[in-house]
């Protein structure tokens, strides 16, 4: 068996069942150094509050996987050192262990799932890495939406990757990719990849149903939702793929590869940007946070799904 234990505010709104918003923990450990990873931790689950839904923050800790983390368990989160990250693969063994870990948008979707949470907001999720042809290097995201029930609001993927190739595999695997009030793809920083969305839904509402509906028909795997970064806080795409080549040369030139590759370019963007990128990646996971609350209200309004 395994141990999974709710907040006390997450276990209260699952009972009632209030609307409930995942969110992963990665974005803590990984993403930006403390203090602000605890600021923006806050901001983000605020912003779910605000909309009157509850934020569940999931990690795991001494084993335990956490869904929903008290003010202590965020703040001690923040500044942990040496903390796992955790996609599929990995979630099993740190909880056999006794580790613990952050997790990433595969693992917060088997977790989301695991409590009976239907919707879940991460900045962007993960892909095809650009080169994939000879590294093979593929995100177990993609393979995670085909599987698991979930509704991801996103950015898009995020705009490192190949996002032609991730799109192309995404469709393979019958992954709903559904653009947010908009006819385009987003990608990630930038409201407009260049691609036409598969699909467009333009209210929370309409994405609700089309969660359940999937339920109805035991149509397996969840939706990806690519809600555009808000245009105030957008860096265009012509402004930010010369940035991008410029941080992908380097990484080539230095002969950084596999989970090292990411990082290394996200710190080069931010340098080269001179942390534009940063703030553009705090206001679009905020921004996805509030329609993430906005779709868990219309999922409860709908009432709780058969699988509940």
């Amino acid at each position: 068996m395994y141990d999974l234990k709710l907040s006390p505010e997450v276990a209260d709104a699952m009972a009632k069942n209030a609307p409930v918003v995942a969110l992963e923990s990665t974005i803590i450990t990984h993403g930006m150094p403390y203090p602000q990873n605890l600021e923006t931790a806050r901001q983000v689950e605020d912003d779910i509050r605000a909309e009157s839904a509850i934020p569940a923050t999931i990690a795991v800790i001494g084993g335990v996987l956490h869904v929903g983390l008290t003010a202590e368990q965020l703040d001690a989160l923040a500044q942990a050192r040496n903390v796992a990250k955790l996609s599929r693969a990995d979630l099993p063994v740190c909880m056999a262990t006794g580790g613990t870990g952050a997790t990433t948008v595969a693992a917060t979707m088997i977790a989301a799932h695991l409590a009976g949470i239907e919707v879940f907001a991460t900045g962007g999720i993960g892909g095809v890495h650009r080169g994939a042809e000879s590294s093979m290097d593929i995100s177990a995201d993609l393979q995670e939406l085909a599987q698991t029930p979930v509704t991801v609001i996103c950015a898009g993927a995020k705009a490192i990757l190949d996002i032609p190739r991730t799109l192309e595999v995404l469709e393979t695997l019958g992954v709903p990719v559904i653009a947010y009030g908009q006819p385009v793809l987003p990608a990630f920083w930038s409201r407009d990849s260049g691609l036409p969305a598969p699909l467009q839904l333009d209210q929370p509402v309409q994405i609700a149903r089309a969660h359940r509906m999937r339920g109805a028909m035991s149509v397996p795997g969840g939706q990806l939702i690519a809600n555009p970064v808000p245009e105030v806080d957008e860096i265009p795409r012509d402004e930010i793929e010369p940035i991008i080549l410029e941080a992908l040369a380097e990484a080539d030139a230095q002969g950084i590869t596999a989970k090292a590759v990411t990082p290394f370019l996200l710190d080069r963007i931010f340098t080269l940007t001179r942390g534009r990128s940063l703030d553009t990646n705090i206001a679009l996971v905020r921004n996805n946070a509030r329609l993430g609350a906005k779709i868990a209200q219309e999922l409860a309004a709908l009432g709780p799904s058969a699988s509940k």
